[in-house]
């Protein structure tokens, strides 16, 4: 199977696993692990397993500079501040905000890389900035997140934006190596949260009793879940255009919505159906722009 292939799996893949990944975050949380301690654990455990690879790859670490490794240290960010994002709002309400990305890809790709703001790109603007309008812009006439959850789902997808665009610039860095540096930067992020936050009394750590316990689903979940789909989503987009991956990825929308509305009884109305359907027109746009061009060439 060409590596093509393996990239477009590995995209449906991450999508799928991230639709899903709130529900053992918020088991987590119920089950001690308040806020983002429980992005502690499932970012840290990854990390003790990749130490071997750490080693393995020194001599990428001692010839490369940080701005050279910093695709998987921001992407670490932006997927810490995503998942501390469904412990304080509405599942549905963080894939909204998060798959504005595209509309924050392709300004810093203006931005930084000079590529042109093309019509089929002004329509993705359009769509997701019209997808935010129906879901937030209800009370204020603008669609403004209106929690701590909301702005960390939008921040996080900015963020994840940048991420994608150091990769695509660093593409001499295997997606090993960005995957090591995503859980590292993201257990560390979260980690230095937590410790403030409790420091200052507005969260409570976990005990080693709650630790324990937790360790026995956690490790699996880690196993089959979050190592996989957190190497996939650095390993996608290194090997596919990154319209077709952003496109990949947007079966997390589908996925999310649909569990949240199953098993965490969240309202999926009119409103927050019309919303999802834009934004995963936002990241249709750019694939069937050029299918077309191709087609038409052909």
């Amino acid at each position: 199977m060409s590596v093509e292939r393996w990239a477009v799996f590995a995209g449906l893949y991450a999508g799928i696993a991230f639709g899903v990944f709130w529900i053992p975050l918020r088991a987590l949380e119920d089950s001690g692990f308040v806020g983002p301690w429980s992005m502690v654990l499932f970012a840290g455990l990854p990390v003790l397993f990749c130490l071997p690879f750490i080693w393995r790859y020194r001599a990428v670490y001692a010839e490369n500079s940080l701005w050279a490794l910093s695709g998987g240290i921001v992407g670490g960010i932006a997927f810490a501040l995503y998942a501390t994002a469904f412990l304080y709002t509405d599942v549905v309400r963080v894939v909204v905000l998060f798959y504005a990305m595209p509309a924050w890809g392709f300004l810093l790709a203006w931005i930084f890389l000079k590529d042109p703001i093309t019509p089929a790109r002004m329509g993705t603007l359009g769509l997701c900035f019209a997808g935010l309008y129906v879901v937030f812009g209800q009370h204020t006439g603008l669609p403004i997140p209106q929690n701590l959850g909301d702005w960390c789902a939008l921040i996080s997808g900015f963020v994840w934006a940048a991420a994608a665009l150091l990769i695509l610039m660093q593409q001499k860095i295997g997606y090993v190596v960005h995957g090591i540096n995503f859980f590292a930067s993201s257990a560390i992020a979260c980690l230095i949260v937590s410790l403030l936050v409790t420091a200052q009394g507005m969260l409570t750590a976990p005990t080693m009793d709650q630790l324990w316990d937790a360790l026995s689903w956690v490790l699996p979940i880690t196993f089959v879940l979050t190592i996989p789909a957190c190497l996939a989503a650095v390993f996608a987009p290194g090997h596919l255009n990154p319209g077709v991956a952003g496109l990949l990825f947007t079966t997390e929308v589908v996925v999310g919505a649909i569990t949240a509305a199953i098993w965490a009884d969240e309202v999926l109305g009119a409103r927050e159906i019309i919303g999802l359907i834009l934004i995963i027109s936002a990241g249709l746009v750019e694939p069937a722009m050029m299918f077309l061009k191709r087609e038409t060439k052909a």
